[in-house]
């Protein structure tokens, strides 16, 4: 019997709302993770308890659709929406290396010195760029997830993400939600080796800002969650400072995530396995390639100098 706690079953027509209730089927009451869905060798489902949710929740959402209570089945859509993603990224939000780091220290000088409005998300947006860190990532980021050595390389070992969500719907009543690591099992972490220029940009912001509430490396003024309307409005103010008029009007570095994706794109260009980069980023080198091809340069100068040495051993030369 519907209460007037529930939601409305034409709200599962939202994608965001259909996502969320996703994430929540893969979680127990108690808020451990369910069993994971595993597979037969012959490719028949086993008996996961995430699976067993998925294919009851397909059961009713049938049957609404068979009711007229909803349009379709938003899980088929999802499914249609994974097999023929094409959200390849777009070469011109990417930024160089010097457009970076005009980025970052414009970062630092939005808002008044005394509030450290802009200051303390430098290393924030330095975590994108370095280390291809979601902002979620970034958000949920604790002190003792990071080795940061005196000298050489360090590491940030990632255990959760923390997405805004809104107060109404997260069992804490907070606007971020908990999670773990996006595409992982709840329980999996993710190491990530840092260069030596991010261990020191994060030495100096924990030696100049501390740490927040729960260890967190980013916090806002009161020690809380950095909000994404934070960061969003501190990047965009830096991005007027930085770039040049016709160069922040166009789609350079429009968003805090194109950080990651410049990031990400440097890796794969210095030669950087796709398996590797995958393995740091958090995605499967299916997504990275069909994500990032576009983004490699010099690719096909080196695929037709391989070609072109081959035809001259084989004699093939005009």
């Amino acid at each position: 019997m519907a209460t007037t706690a529930d939601r409305p079953l034409g709200d599962l027509a939202d994608a965001e709302v259909f996502e969320d209730v996703l994430y929540r089927v893969s979680y127990k009451l108690d808020g451990t993770p369910a069993a994971g869905d595993t597979y037969k060798l012959d490719g028949t489902p086993a008996a996961g308890d995430t699976y067993k949710r998925r294919r009851a929740l397909n059961t009713a959402l049938e049957h609404a659709v068979l009711v007229g209570e909803l349009p379709e089945n938003p899980l088929q859509r999802a499914r249609r929406k994974h097999v023929g993603a094409t959200d390849v990224v777009d070469r011109r939000v990417l930024v160089n290396a010097v457009q970076a780091r005009q980025l970052l220290m414009s970062v630092s000088c939005v808002g008044s010195w005394d509030r450290c409005r802009g200051r303390r998300l430098v290393a924030f947006c330095a975590v994108l760029y370095y280390a291809a860190l979601r902002p979620a990532e970034a958000v949920g980021m604790r002190w003792s997830d990071c080795h940061l050595p005196t000298t050489g390389w360090g590491t940030l070992t990632l255990r959760e993400t923390r997405p805004v969500s809104g107060k109404r719907w997260t069992d804490s009543g907070e606007r971020h939600d908990r999670r773990g690591l996006k595409s992982r099992e709840a329980t999996t972490d993710r190491p990530v080796p840092i260069p030596p220029v991010l261990v020191e940009i994060l030495q100096i912001h924990l030696k100049e800002f501390g740490t927040a509430k729960e260890g967190r490396v980013f916090g806002n003024e009161r020690g809380g969650l950095v909000g994404s309307s934070t960061y969003w409005r501190v990047w965009e103010e830096a991005r007027e400072y930085a770039l040049a008029p016709e160069r922040a009007e166009s789609p350079l570095a429009g968003r805090p995530y194109d950080l990651r994706h410049a990031c990400i794109t440097r890796w794969l260009n210095a030669g950087v396995p796709i398996a590797e980069v995958a393995r740091r980023v958090g995605n499967s080198p299916e997504v990275i390639h069909r994500r990032y091809h576009g983004c490699i340069d010099g690719h096909e100068e080196v695929a037709n100098a391989k070609i072109a040495k081959f035809m001259e051993e084989e004699g093939d030369s005009i």
